[in-house]
């Protein structure tokens, strides 16, 4: 029987894609529902196409009750039952309590090698920083941010003359390559790091 897995995603939903287009054959993972925070996200019409369950929960109405949007949330992924949640471009931070609902079961990806740049701008940050590589990370969710055990990394040269978007890019697509990864090991019962590049 495969495991269930909810995508929480804010944007066009990439990531998503990327994630839902891996779950094919023997998979052992098939996703159950795509959800967002923003009405008309990109990535819900791509579920859409995908034929996936998606919802929306508009954090906008909760504005000063981060508990009450929660319990929305956790009502929708509740009616679905998945085993496994990836946020993937979910640009909300959750609380503690929610989080321990998922302990263990939730997983994010970080566009840096953390623990270097939790947080925004990490591209910039790593130009800025004159570092010789970026990359991004895929961790268990914990309350700490952008923390928690690392399930996987991918390291991309940063190239004379990059830009924070020509550098995006091209992390975006280190993503695109392992968080697919790092989720059907995971689905496997796998939580040694995987690196790639």
């Amino acid at each position: 029987m495969s495991l269930r897995v909810a995508i929480l995603l804010s944007g066009s939903g990439s990531n998503m894609a990327a994630l839902a287009d891996s779950m094919t054959g023997l998979h052992p993972a098939r996703p159950c529902l795509v959800l967002s925070n923003v009405p008309g996200a990109g990535g819900l019409e791509r579920a859409a196409e995908r034929d996936i369950p998606t919802a929306t929960v508009d954090h906008r109405p909760f504005k000063g009750d981060r508990a009450a949007f929660e319990a929305a949330l956790q009502d929708r992924l509740v009616e679905a039952a998945p085993d496994l949640v990836c946020l993937a471009g979910f640009i909300r931070i959750l609380t503690a309590p929610f989080i321990a609902s998922w302990e263990g079961r939730m997983l994010n990806i970080h566009p840096s090698l953390l623990p270097k740049y939790r947080g925004l701008d990490t591209h910039a940050r790593a130009l800025a920083a004159g570092d010789i590589e970026a990359g991004c990370t895929v961790h268990e969710v914990t309350a700490e941010l952008d923390d928690g055990p690392i399930l996987g990394q991918a390291r991309v040269p940063i190239r004379p003359g990059d830009t924070p978007d020509s550098l995006a890019a091209r992390v975006l697509k280190a993503e695109h390559e392992l968080y697919p990864s790092v989720l059907r090991r995971v689905a496997e019962g796998e939580r040694s790091p995987l690196l790639l590049g």
